[in-house]
């Protein structure tokens, strides 16, 4: 968003929200120095984390892109980024093959867990961010972001095709596509052989075919969603805006309404191992229902600060990355 979905909310307290040819670029541009070695990069500004086999790969303000192999006890800079754009997500296929999108509709790449990151590609004449990303495997994959950016993949990132969003109704298969009024598209999580995006303006969207098609679901509300989450079978949360958070149990056609008691921003969740969720937002808000029960409760940080992105670490505990930097979280705790 741009400022995009998760730091928007973090900084302003508001959401905001080709080809693969690189233009000839001012060397002077900061989107073209590397990323800096700051002592404190863990305390800065980070917007989405990820799994690499057993490391966990961090990204936010100025490139940063931060390494623990320790759990989240430790962390350390990855000393080969190629820029300082804002980072706004990264994703891995395995432990050594990822990615990372932010503004200008940067996309990075590494092949060694990343050490090292390629820019493969570069849009600033856009002047718009890429705000997340999914892959289905080593070669095919989609980035999206602001104003309906839909960016597609099939050499690994080397290369990239932009298209124009479109999606049909659930129930028209027949119908002509209908093009997104420049949507941001701020979420795509994949499970079950499903893909489905969040979006602004209560729009919410299904594939089932590898994101070669996508239909629009029906929405419960009208508010920005930033999230997903899939549960079993055909479960599904989605959360945004004002403390929203629905629950689907037919893989978005139906929505019940779960209480939260919070009208912050909803910005992310997770399902830990022993089938626990937590959701995360701002104003250091997390959501958690435990294995097992049905209600929620309301753990908030002591310092309030926002949190953009969660990764799960044990039955009990999480990383959560945002405005205060990186951080472990035990849950149950006294925050």
């Amino acid at each position: 968003m741009g400022p995009n979905a998760r730091y928007a909310g973090l900084l302003l307290g508001a959401c905001a929200a080709v080809a693969s040819a690189q233009p000839r670029l001012d060397p002077g541009d900061q989107a073209n120095k590397p990323a800096e070695i700051m002592p404190l990069a863990a305390s800065t500004l980070l917007l989405d984390i990820a799994r690499a086999g057993d490391r966990l790969v961090t990204v936010g303000w100025r490139g940063d892109i931060l390494l623990s192999d320790d759990l989240g006890v430790s962390w350390r800079q990855a000393e080969s980024v190629p820029t300082r754009t804002m980072l706004t997500g990264v994703f891995f296929v395995d432990a050594r093959d990822g990615w990372a999108v932010g503004h200008d509709e940067t996309v990075l790449r590494t092949t060694d867990g990343g050490e090292t990151w390629q820019r493969v590609y570069f849009a600033p004449q856009t002047q718009q961010p890429l705000l997340d990303l999914w892959f289905a495997d080593r070669d095919h994959g989609i980035a999206i972001g602001a104003y309906d950016t839909y960016l597609t993949t099939s050499d690994g990132g080397l290369s990239w095709t932009s298209q124009k969003f479109a999606a049909l109704p659930l129930a028209a298969a027949t119908s002509e596509d209908e093009f997104a009024p420049d949507y941001h598209l701020n979420h795509i999580a994949a499970a079950n052989g499903k893909l489905y995006m969040a979006a602004e303006a209560g729009h919410l969207y299904r594939s089932d075919d590898g994101g070669r098609n996508w239909r629009t679901l029906p929405s419960p509300y009208d508010g920005s969603f930033y999230g997903l989450l899939p549960l079993e079978g055909d479960g599904l949360l989605a959360f945004g805006l004002r403390g929203n958070l629905w629950r689907s149990n037919d893989a978005g056609l139906t929505w019940s309404q779960i209480e939260t008691h919070t009208t912050a921003m909803l910005t992310d969740a997770v399902r830990l191992a022993d089938g626990t969720i937590v959701v995360s937002g701002l104003s250091g808000v997390l959501l958690v229902r435990l294995a097992g029960s049905s209600g929620w409760t309301l753990q908030q940080q002591a310092d309030r600060k926002g949190i953009a992105a969660l990764a799960p670490l044990s039955d009990h505990a999480v990383v959560a990355v945002g405005e205060a930097g990186v951080k472990r979280i035990v849950l149950g705790e006294r925050p």
